[in-house]
């Protein structure tokens, strides 16, 4: 992480999240009572009430929903990196379940290598998790299919 960058603030329902993609995997909570898929996470399912849940693993792949360039002026610690492209996408196994992200070609490139003119709308993309200085890792978004840059 770059210093000065904002990360989620952890508590004992997102912080599972993080430790899994510290682990290089991609899981969502799950409600054990009727199966439905929550995220962000927390303590009771929205459908039927329940506190039971299991963190289930997700293939990872989904596809674009949306996204943005971001451009200065930024916060001070994003500056450097713009512009850069980040992405709500909507995860195969729940359109319902959207996670935002940067965009990349390589999970060890740089994230400003994709540009606005290498994104479509329902594009397909997959869960990676570039590694983190100091341990804490936010998926990202590989680009599937595009034409990498020369």
């Amino acid at each position: 992480m770059i210093e000065g960058q904002l990360l989620p603030e952890l508590n004992e329902f997102t912080e599972p999240f993080h430790e899994f993609a510290s682990r290089g995997e991609l899981r969502i909570q799950k409600c054990e009572s009727c199966g439905v898929l929550r995220m962000p996470p927390r303590p009771m399912c929205p459908a039927c009430g329940s506190t039971s849940f299991v963190w289930q693993l997700m293939s990872g792949r989904g596809r674009v929903w949306s996204y943005v360039v971001a451009h200065p002026p930024l916060l001070p610690a994003y500056a450097e990196l713009a512009p850069y492209v980040v992405a709500i996408v909507e995860l195969e196994e729940d359109p319902l379940i959207r996670l935002c992200g940067n965009l990349v070609f390589d999970s060890t490139g740089p994230i400003n290598e994709v540009q606005a003119s290498d994104v479509t709308i329902a594009q397909e993309v997959t869960a990676v998790f570039p590694p983190a200085d100091d341990g804490f890792v936010l998926p990202a978004w590989q680009i599937t299919g595009a034409t990498q840059p020369t």
